[in-house]
C-alpha cells in the first residue's frame, strides 16, 4: 500500500499551530484577488453579474451545475488516474483552453463549457488534497472536495463570513453525497454565472475566457489548500478540527464578528 504524506511525517518535527493558522489565513485572504483585479480591468462589477444573464439561461445553469457536480467526481478521479504523470501546469492549460472555447460564442458556448470546467476545477481540488497527503479516492475526501465548492467564488468581495466549506466531518451514508450536491449546486451555479456573464461581454469573451478560468482554478486551489490544510493541522497536532476552524474564523472575520 502506498504511503501517504502523513506516513512520512517526522514525529520530532513540531508543528506550530498558530504559525500555520496565520499562513492559512494569508492564503485565504489572497485567494480571489486575481479574479477581482480582472473584473476591474474589464470595467465590470461582481455585484449583479449573475443577474445580467437571461432568466432562461440562469434556470438552465442551475440544472447544469447540479448535473455536472453529480458526474464530476467520477470523471475527475478517473481522469486523474489515467494521467497521473501530468505536470502541475496541465489543469491550468486545460482550463485556459476551455475558457477560450467557451467565450467564442458568448453565453451559449460558455454554458456548454460548464460541465467540463467543473471537472477540471474538481481535478485541481483533488490534486491539492493529494499534495497535502490525502487520498483522493477516499469517500471522505470525495465529500470534502465537493464541500470546497461552497466557498464564495473568485469574483466576490469575501469578508470571511461564509466559511461553511470548512464544515466538520459528517457520517457518510446512502444519499449523503447527493444531499451535499443539492446544497452546494445553487451556490456554485451563482458563482459560475458570474463567469458566464463576464465571458458573454461582446468582443471580450474569447479574449478573457482563459484569464477568467485561470482565476477560478487558482481560487479553488487556494480554498482546497485552506480546507485540507486545516484537516492536516488537526491530524498533526491532534487538536480538534472544530477548534482549529474556530481559531481560523476569528482570524479572518472582521473585528467584532464571531
Amino acid at each position: 500500500m502506498a504511503k501517504t504524506h502523513f506516513d512520512l511525517l517526522d514525529p520530532a518535527a513540531a508543528v506550530d499551530p498558530q504559525a500555520e493558522l496565520d499562513r492559512l489565513c494569508t492564503r485565504y485572504r489572497e485567494a480571489g484577488s486575481f479574479g477581482l483585479d480582472l473584473l476591474n480591468a474589464l470595467g465590470l462589477q461582481a455585484e449583479g453579474l449573475f443577474q445580467q444573464l437571461p432568466p432562461r439561461l440562469r434556470g438552465r445553469l442551475d440544472g447544469a451545475t447540479e448535473r455536472a457536480l453529480s458526474e464530476a467526481m467520477r470523471l475527475a478521479h478517473a481522469s486523474r488516474g489515467a494521467t497521473s504523470w501530468e505536470p502541475d501546469w496541465f489543469n491550468r492549460v486545460l482550463a485556459g483552453a476551455l475558457g477560450v472555447a467557451g467565450g467564442l460564442g458568448g453565453a451559449p458556448t460558455a454554458l456548454a463549457e460548464v460541465p467540463v470546467t467543473v471537472v477540471v476545477l474538481l481535478r485541481e481540488i483533488q490534486g491539492e488534497a493529494a499534495r497535502l497527503g490525502f487520498d483522493p479516492s477516499s469517500q471522505n475526501v470525495h465529500f470534502d472536495c465537493v464541500q470546497v465548492f461552497g466557498a464564495a467564488g473568485p469574483m466576490a468581495q469575501d469578508d470571511g463570513a461564509d466559511l461553511s466549506f470548512l464544515g466538520a466531518r459528517v457520517a457518510l451514508g446512502s444519499g449523503s453525497m447527493q444531499a451535499l450536491i443539492a446544497r452546494i449546486a445553487p451556490r456554485l451555479a451563482s458563482v459560475l454565472g458570474q463567469k458566464l456573464a463576464a465571458q458573454a461581454v461582446p468582443l471580450l469573451g474569447a479574449a478573457t475566457g482563459a484569464a477568467i478560468n485561470s482565476a477560478y482554478l487558482g481560487y479553488y486551489r487556494d480554498m482546497a489548500h485552506v480546507h485540507f490544510g486545516l484537516r492536516k493541522l488537526a491530524i498533526e497536532t491532534e487538536m480538534p478540527h472544530d477548534q482549529l476552524v474556530g481559531a481560523f474564523r476569528q482570524r479572518v472575520l472582521p473585528a467584532g464578528e464571531t
